[in-house]
C-alpha cells in the first residue's frame, strides 16, 4: 500500500509505503498539480477516555462482544485508530460484564485487539459529593478496593491500564501504590480532595489528572484548592476535554500553558450517547439530555455535564483555535502523548512504525478536520486512498 499526503508537521509531500502492519519507507513525493489539493498525513488519534457510542456504554450491564465491536467501529471515521474503552462507576457485576465483553471482542477480532491497547476504569472509587461526582451514580460509589480491582482485571484479560480515582477515597493511597507496582497508570479525577491529599496521591505514584477542570465543585475557594494543586504539580500530566462545552478557551490556554506540550493530553470523553440525536435519554437512574448544540447535561439543570457527544477530531480542531497550537502539536496531544503516558508505541511517520495513519483536509483555524481515509495496523478502515 502506498499513501501520499502532506506531512502534518511541516506540509512536506511524501509517499508512505506500508507492508503488513508497518511503515516500510517514507519517501519524498513530487505532486503533479497544486500541493494544496493534497490531504495532510498524520498518525492516527489515540483517545484514552471514550465511554461508548450510539447509545451503547461500555459499562452497561449485559454488554456483549458484539456490542463492543459495534461501538468501536464508528470511531475510525473520526480518525481514531486507538482508544481506551472507559467503564464508569457502576455495580461490580456490570463492570465485570463490560470488561469480559471487551476481552471477548479483542480475542475474536484482530482489529479490535489493535484498536484497544488498554482499558480505563473511571470510578467507582471517587468522591461521593455532588459536583465532583459529576454524573456518576451515587449508589455505586465505594472505597478503593484492590481485591475488587483484581477481579475486574482478570475479567478484562489484564487489559485495564488506567484507573481514575479520588485521592480522598478510603484506601486510595495504598491502592495507588499497588497499582503503580503492577504497571497501571493512576489518574486523579472526580475529586474534592484537599491539597495535602492530592500531594499524597502523587507521592504514591499518580501521574495524570483526568479531565482537569471538570468533575469538580461548581464553586471552590480561590486558593488553595485541588485544581491549582494538580495544575501546579509537574509530576502530573493533565487530560482536558476541548469539545467547546467542558472548558472555556481561557482555561484551555492556561492548562496547556502550565503543563506544556508534553504534559497535556486531549480527550473527548465521548459518552455512550455520542452519535445520538438531541433529546432526553434515560440512563439507568439518571436522565440526561443532548442539546441541539451537542452538549450533554444531566436533565433538569444546565451546569452538570454528562460526557460529550463529540469525538476526538473535534477536540483536536478546537484546541488549535483555543490555545493557538500548531497542527502538529494538537495531533501529538491526542496521539503521541497518550501513548507515551500509558507506555504504548508512539506512532510516527517513519520506517518501522505501526501503520496507524489518517489522511485529512484542514482549512485553517476554526475549521473542522475532514477525514479522507483512516488506516489502522496497515489496513484501510475508513474512506478511500485519494488518487494523487
Amino acid at each position: 500500500m502506498k499513501i501520499k499526503g502532506r506531512r502534518y508537521e511541516n506540509g512536506e509531500p511524501v509517499c508512505v509505503t506500508v507492508v503488513g502492519e508497518r511503515i516500510a519507507s517514507v519517501d519524498p513525493a513530487l505532486p503533479d498539480g497544486d500541493i494544496a489539493d493534497w490531504p495532510y498525513l498524520a498518525p492516527g488519534l489515540f483517545d484514552l477516555q471514550i465511554n461508548g457510542h450510539g447509545g451503547i456504554w461500555f459499562s452497561k450491564a449485559g454488554l456483549t462482544a458484539d456490542d463492543v465491536i459495534k461501538t468501536l467501529e464508528p470511531h475510525f471515521k473520526y480518525g481514531i485508530t486507538r482508544l481506551c474503552p472507559t467503564l464508569v462507576t457502576n455495580s461490580h457485576e456490570a463492570l465485570a460484564s463490560g470488561f469480559t465483553a471487551i476481552r471477548e471482542a479483542c480475542e475474536r477480532e484482530a482489529w479490535v485487539e489493535a484498536m484497544v491497547p488498554g482499558c480505563h476504569l473511571e470510578g467507582p472509587f471517587i468522591s461521593a459529593e455532588d459536583g465532583p461526582r459529576g454524573a456518576h451514580p451515587l449508589q455505586h460509589v465505594r472505597p478503593a478496593d484492590w481485591d475488587e480491582f483484581c477481579q475486574l482485571q482478570e475479567c478484562s484479560g489484564q487489559r485495564i491500564r488506567l484507573v481514575t480515582l479520588a485521592p480522598e477515597s478510603e484506601g486510595a493511597i495504598e491502592f495507588i501504590r499497588k497499582a503503580v507496582a503492577a504497571n497501571i497508570t493512576i489518574a486523579l479525577g472526580h475529586t474534592g480532595a484537599s491539597p495535602e491529599q492530592v500531594t499524597a496521591a502523587v507521592d504514591a505514584g499518580a501521574r495524570l489528572s483526568t479531565h482537569l477542570g471538570n468533575g469538580a465543585h461548581g464553586q471552590i475557594r480561590r486558593h488553595p484548592n485541588y485544581i491549582w494543586e494538580q495544575l501546579g504539580d509537574p509530576r502530573l500530566t493533565a487530560s482536558i476535554i476541548t469539545d467547546g462545552h467542558h472548558l472555556p478557551p481561557s482555561v484551555v490556554r492556561s492548562i496547556v500553558g502550565a503543563k506544556g506540550q508534553f504534559g497535556t493530553v486531549i480527550t473527548c470523553d465521548a459518552a455512550g450517547l455520542a452519535g445520538c440525536p438531541p433529546g432526553v435519554y434515560s440512563e439507568g437512574l439518571v436522565d440526561v439530555e443532548i442539546l441541539e448544540s451537542g452538549k450533554i447535561i444531566i436533565a433538569g439543570q444546565s451546569q452538570l455535564l454528562a460526557g460529550s457527544s463529540l469525538e476526538t477530531d473535534t477536540c483536536v480542531a478546537n484546541v488549535m483555535e483555543m490555545a493557538g497550537l500548531s497542527l502538529q502539536d494538537a495531533f501529538d496531544l491526542a496521539g503521541r502523548n497518550p501513548a507515551r503516558l500509558l507506555g504504548f508505541e508512539e506512532i510516527r511517520l517513519r520506517r518501522g512504525s505501526r501503520a496507524d495513519l489518517v489522511l485529512f483536509h484542514h482549512r485553517g483555524a476554526g475549521s473542522k478536520l475532514e477525514f479522507v481515509s483512516t488506516i489502522a495496523a496497515g489496513k484501510l478502515r475508513f474512506g478511500a486512498l485519494p488518487a494523487i
